[in-house]
């Protein structure tokens, strides 16, 4: 018979049973990593994007540059930053950044690019300046696009922050490269290992539900049963006809 599951990932599941404080803690530590990186480029993509989209021109050189940072190893990365910026955990902040940048804006400009200029034309109408129309109508329109790639860079921040351990920043990754050290500790490397996978997997899941949830097609259908309800209350409320 075939096994239901292999000793590894049984082992693992051991570990992060009688261990539970432990992996919590790098848990934290992984969350915490990946959330500051990823508030830091969504701060730093949101005017890039809103700038290529508006000026198509610049998408080119921009899209290149970070397409070439992104392609840099992980591990040179990092060690290219540590003069600079110290061996902790700010220099796998900063590469998490770094890495996000080309998924975030490549996303910001596609959901601005996507709007019906019509749309846009109609709001200048009724007077919004460009401020306006950015925060009250692009934003909103083009929210599911972005979130798209905030879910996309998410994971791979999951990913990319396992290393981090490797440059005193702690996170799940430590649970790993312990196991490596400590003479192939399968119970240490299949707890990473699944911990790690877990996350990614339930951050992709969560933010996949919220990109749904503020999808127009999913708003219309709300602002229509929305509207339906208010329509029977109404139809309930006036008085029989004689």
């Amino acid at each position: 018979m075939i096994p239901l599951a292999a000793p590894g990932p049984l082992q693992g599941l051991a570990y992060i049973r009688d261990n539970p404080a432990i992996v919590l803690g790098y848990l934290g530590e992984h969350l915490q990593l990946t959330l500051i990186a990823l508030v830091v480029a969504l701060v730093i993509a949101l005017p890039f994007g809103t700038l290529i989209a508006n000026r198509p021109a610049l998408a080119g050189p921009v899209m290149g540059v970070l397409g070439l940072l992104y392609t840099i190893p992980s591990l040179a990365l990092i060690i290219l930053l540590i003069p600079l910026t110290g061996l902790n955990s700010r220099s796998v902040i900063i590469a998490l950044i770094i890495y996000a940048q080309v998924i975030l804006v490549r996303n910001i400009s596609a959901g601005l690019n996507g709007i019906d200029r019509a749309i846009l034309e109609a709001a200048r109408g009724m007077g919004m300046n460009p401020w306006q129309v950015w925060r009250r109508v692009q934003i909103p329109l083009a929210l599911p696009v972005i979130l798209a790639g905030v879910r996309i860079a998410a994971v791979v921040c999951v990913g990319i922050a396992t290393i981090g351990s490797q440059f005193s920043a702690g996170g799940l990754g430590t649970l790993l490269f312990q196991g490596i050290s400590q003479g192939g500790r399968l119970d240490k490397i299949w707890a990473g290992t699944l911990t790690v996978g877990g996350l990614a997997l339930t951050i992709n899941v969560a933010l996949l539900g919220l990109e749904r949830l503020l999808s127009p097609a999913t708003r219309l259908r709300r602002a229509e049963r929305h509207l339906a309800l208010r329509r029977r209350a109404t139809e309930g409320a006036e008085p029989a006809h004689v």
